[in-house]
């Protein structure tokens, strides 16, 4: 019995855990499932429009990733200064992430206007007929350029969201959020099919409304939070300065610049994992995209509690409480993994169900199922890593979560994919099964560190 306390909580921790995660579940819960409404209007357009706004958000993906990145390496420093009760600390960590994500977003509007057409053509290739290639093609830089329109809100409301979660507060980026997804539901049905007298824009439209729900979102966060300075106490002064000090800016370069290295690294492997999987033909893009977007509806239980890990356990740091903070973090991951096995085999089970929502073809369906079966096999696993790769954070290990993350999608993953899918006459699925099962490696790499505790350490100490 006291061995089996190690592992599971009491009720008052699973309430403690559910405060923290449910917000951030519910919140990325609704933005994926408009997100699925949002694919399945555009899938009802055609496979060719489908596929070419697939093409793009993978290529928009990295960029996300490489802001979650940057902000993230503050964010290591803004939990545990919150957790200290530093509030000049909490606004340094932000102005830091302020002049990372005015940098990178720069970067990415002058990459992808100079070079979108050549990197959507990475992912045209296969069996398919030249005619559909151009089709897609077409479709994907019209939905681009519109698309960067939305990157600067993006960027706002990530900096705040990121700062508000790190002190704790998780409830206004998660109802901005919900706002801003109703908003892009409506004025993709409006806007992509031409209703209530609006033109009939198709993949124009559904970019116009994403762009139109992000600046809805920004605009609720930055008043809401200027709004109640007493509340949030960073705001207080926030732009007095946008100086960083020049001790905490090399601080946070050691330790996030690996950190946002990771991301971008990692989310540039899982673009040439989706490049080496298309060079089977364009039925497999489309068959991916819907597997992916149901998955993500799924993949919110560990996402949202992996968040969780790095909150509470990064608060727990800084302020001093070792053991506290390692019994906290054996719960969580054990939580983490029991809930996945069961949301695992319930994502099995509807597998089916879902590619039939879509207007395409009887193959691109029937892939699309076989694959979220496969995802859905591999989810305990998932959220063992995630909740591993954040403990590992937590305590500013950002070089053993590099390499954790990163190193081994690039030396393991990537060319497992690139020889299976161009040297072998393997299916596509066996293909997928055997990337994912390599892993495996990761998980009994995570438990070694984790069960170590090298995390285990205060990094605003003074």
């Amino acid at each position: 019995m006291q061995k089996h306390r190690k592992f599971i909580g009491d009720k008052r921790f699973y309430l403690m855990v559910l405060g923290v995660a449910m917000p951030i579940m519910i919140q990325n819960g609704i933005t994926n499932f408009v997100s699925l409404l949002d694919n399945i209007m555009v899938g009802q357009v055609g496979t060719e429009q489908m596929s070419g706004v697939a093409i793009v958000n993978q290529l928009l993906f990295i960029y996300n990733l490489c802001i979650f990145g940057g902000v993230s390496g503050a964010g290591i420093f803004t939990a545990q200064y919150f957790g200290q009760g530093n509030d000049e600390g909490v606004r340094n960590t932000f102005r830091f992430k302020l002049w990372i994500g005015v940098i990178l977003t720069a970067t990415a509007i002058a990459i992808f206007l100079g070079a979108h057409e050549p990197l959507i053509r990475l992912y045209l290739t296969g069996d398919q007929g030249s005619q559909d290639m151009n089709a897609t093609l077409s479709y994907g830089v019209s939905y681009m350029k519109v698309m960067l329109v939305g990157l600067p809100p993006f960027l706002f409301v990530q900096l705040y969201a990121s700062t508000l979660r790190e002190c704790g507060e998780t409830m206004l980026p998660m109802k901005a959020g919900i706002t801003a997804v109703f908003v892009n539901l409506i004025f993709n049905y409006i806007l992509i099919y031409g209703k209530l007298g609006a033109p009939q824009l198709g993949v124009v439209g559904a970019a116009v409304a994403t762009v139109l729900s992000r600046y809805v979102e920004m605009a609720i966060v930055l008043i809401c939070t200027h709004g109640n300075k007493e509340k949030y106490r960073f705001t207080k002064h926030l732009y007095r300065t946008i100086r960083v000090p020049a001790a905490l800016t090399k601080q946070i370069l050691i330790k996030g610049t690996p950190l946002m290295l990771n991301e971008t690294f990692w989310a540039g492997g899982v673009a040439i994992l989706m490049q080496c999987y298309s060079v089977r033909g364009l039925n497999v893009v489309a068959a991916m995209n819907i597997s992916n977007t149901i998955s993500n509806l799924f993949n919110i239980v560990f996402i949202a509690l992996g968040d969780s890990v790095a909150i509470i356990v990064g608060q727990l740091l800084g302020a001093g409480r070792m053991e506290e903070a390692k019994d906290t973090d054996t719960k969580l991951i054990t939580f983490s993994v029991l809930l996945c096995i069961v949301i695992g085999a319930l994502m099995a089970l509807v597998a089916p169900l879902f590619p039939r929502l879509y207007n395409t073809t009887d193959e691109v369906r029937h892939m699309a199922a076989i694959f979220i079966v496969e995802v859905a096999m591999f989810m305990p696993v998932n959220a063992f890593l995630h909740a591993s790769y954040f403990t590992l954070r937590s305590g500013g290990k950002t070089i053993i979560t590099f390499l954790f993350d990163s190193v081994f999608i690039w030396v393991v993953s990537v060319p497992v994919a690139f020889c299976l899918s161009r040297f072998t006459g393997l299916s596509i699925y066996a293909i997928y099964f055997m990337v994912m099962s390599v892993d495996l490696i990761k998980c009994v790499i995570g438990f070694v560190l984790v069960k170590k505790g090298v995390w285990l350490q205060n990094i605003v100490a003074e």
